[in-house]
């Protein structure tokens, strides 16, 4: 599966790298959507509130989260469409090795 900083450049930017984690940004507007990508383990930090639709396979499911949760996801393929009324803003801090 794809990095998202590539399958979309447009939403995601690495804001920090080194060899054992890489700390990507995320931000998209109501209506948007993520092509199929690939995080590993990961930490996500949310920085706004936001409602979105989240596909695995051949599953979908609805989250709604608010600002300043931090979660940790485990190693997922999926794509996303923000279907909400807000920007969706967060930090993935992904875990090499």
């Amino acid at each position: 599966m794809n990095d998202p900083v590539a399958t979309n450049p447009e939403l995601y930017s690495v804001v920090f790298e080194n060899p054992r984690v890489r700390v990507l940004h995320y931000h998209d507007r109501p209506g948007d959507s993520t092509r199929p990508h690939h995080h590993p383990d990961s930490v996500m930090i949310t920085m706004s509130s936001f409602r979105r639709r989240l596909v695995h396979s051949d599953r979908s499911v609805e989250v709604n989260l608010s600002a300043g949760e931090v979660r940790w996801l485990d190693a997922q393929d999926h794509s996303g469409h923000n279907i909400g009324e807000t920007d969706t803003e967060t930090l993935f801090v992904e875990l090499k090795g």
